[in-house]
Formats: C-alpha cells, sequence, structure tokens
C-alpha cells in the first residue's frame, strides 16, 4: 500500500508540474506567431500603401503631420489592443506609415541615379538585421531586459535631435542621429523579441508594433546614410 500511495503522488505530482512549464511556452509560441503573421502582413501593407503614394504623386507630408499622425494612431491601437477593432487600427497605423513612405522612395527614386539600388540596399539590409538578430534572441534565448532603460533614454534623446536637426537644418546631426537610430533599432529588436520569449509582452498586437517601428525606423535611417555616402545624382 505505501508504495502505491508513493506512486500515485509521484503521478499527481507530475501532472500538477506539466501545467506550470507547458502553458507558458505554449502561450509564447502562440504570441510569436501571432506577432510574426501580422507583422508580415503590415509591412506588406505598408509596401502596398507606399506604392499606391508613389503612383499618385503626393507630395512629403510637414514633419509636424506625420508626427501627429502616428502617434494619434499609436494611440487608438494602443487603447484598442485588446479587441478585434485593434486590427483595424494597426492598419491604419501601418498604412499611413506607408502613405509618408512613397513620397520619401520617390524623392530618392528621381533625385538619385542609383535610387533604385539604393531602396534595395536598405531593405536587404534591414530584413538581414532583422533576421538575425531575432534569430539570435529566439535560438539563444538570452534576456536583454536589461537594456530596456538604456534604449528608452537613447531613443528620446534621438528623437528630439531628429527634430533640432529639422527645425535648424542641420544636416551633419541629422546624418549622426539616423546613424545612431540603426544601432538603438538593432537592440530595440533584439528587446522586444526577447521581451516576447520570457512573457514581458503577451499582447501580439502591441508586439507587432514594437517590431515594425524598430524595422520602420532601420529602413529609413539606412536609406539616409546610403543615399549620402553612395548616393549618384
Amino acid at each position: 500500500m505505501n508504495s502505491d500511495n508513493l506512486q500515485r503522488n509521484q503521478t499527481a505530482v507530475l501532472f500538477e508540474k506539466m501545467p506550470a512549464t507547458d502553458v507558458p511556452v505554449l502561450e509564447t509560441n502562440k504570441v510569436l506567431r501571432n506577432t510574426y503573421t501580422l507583422l508580415s502582413m503590415t509591412l506588406l501593407f505598408t509596401a502596398i500603401t507606399a506604392g499606391v503614394a508613389m503612383q499618385m504623386g503626393m507630395k512629403p507630408m510637414p514633419w509636424w503631420g506625420v508626427l501627429g499622425g502616428y502617434f494619434g494612431l499609436l494611440f487608438l491601437t494602443t487603447w484598442l489592443r485588446n479587441s478585434a477593432w485593434g486590427l483595424l487600427s494597426i492598419f491604419a497605423l501601418t498604412g499611413f506609415m506607408g502613405l509618408t513612405l512613397g513620397p520619401m522612395l520617390d524623392i530618392y527614386m528621381r533625385v538619385f541615379s542609383n535610387g533604385s539600388q539604393l531602396v534595395m540596399m536598405a531593405f536587404g539590409t534591414t530584413a538581414v538585421a532583422f533576421l538575425g538578430l531575432s534569430g539570435y534572441a529566439l535560438t539563444s534565448r538570452k534576456d536583454f531586459s536589461f537594456m530596456g532603460g538604456f534604449l528608452m533614454v537613447g531613443v528620446l534623446v534621438a528623437f528630439v535631435s531628429a527634430i533640432v536637426a529639422i527645425l535648424f537644418s542641420i544636416p551633419a546631426l541629422s546624418l549622426a542621429v539616423s546613424a545612431v537610430f540603426v544601432i538603438l533599432m538593432a537592440g530595440m529588436i533584439l528587446y522586444q523579441t526577447s521581451d516576447i520569449i520570457h512573457g514581458g509582452e503577451t499582447n501580439y498586437i502591441m508586439a507587432t508594433i514594437g517590431l515594425y517601428v524598430s524595422i520602420y525606423n532601420m529602413f529609413t535611417s539606412l536609406l539616409h546614410l546610403f543615399g549620402f555616402f553612395g548616393g549618384e545624382e
């Protein structure tokens, strides 16, 4: 009887432990799957709206209009993140960003004779960087949460510097900000992917926004750098 009771107790303990170890892994995999699926869809939608903007010959929006639209839609998406409306909101946000990206790409195409090459270089570098950084975070499963405070401060300083560069027309500062943004966005991709893996971010809409913004900023910053150093007029 004692051995039977011991066996039953061990079996009970085993089944009690299984949910505690398996469920978080399943939930994390679900968040990752939903995040990367939605991220692919939003990036494709951005490419489509950017192409539409280029075909329509849309003019670049003023910087304050871009920031107003971005932060307004970002706030709306954050507010609706736990409902189905959050999906519509995130597509509104990424579609808007595509409309702002189209005129930028059109300028590079017209100003530089190798504009198409510059765009593809920026796109390819961004894709390789994202896949490499995300792959490293996923396979190593290292916790990069320690980078959070540094990255937040860095992004804030770079953001303010970018506005100063625009207001006072300082090309050197603008170029430096682009270089800093590339580094910061690389760190953000590591940090955000790690945050999903370790359960810090469980909402796939918010996880998608974080990665999308990092990819978008990295791409535009690389395009600026490539245009400055390798653009052929």
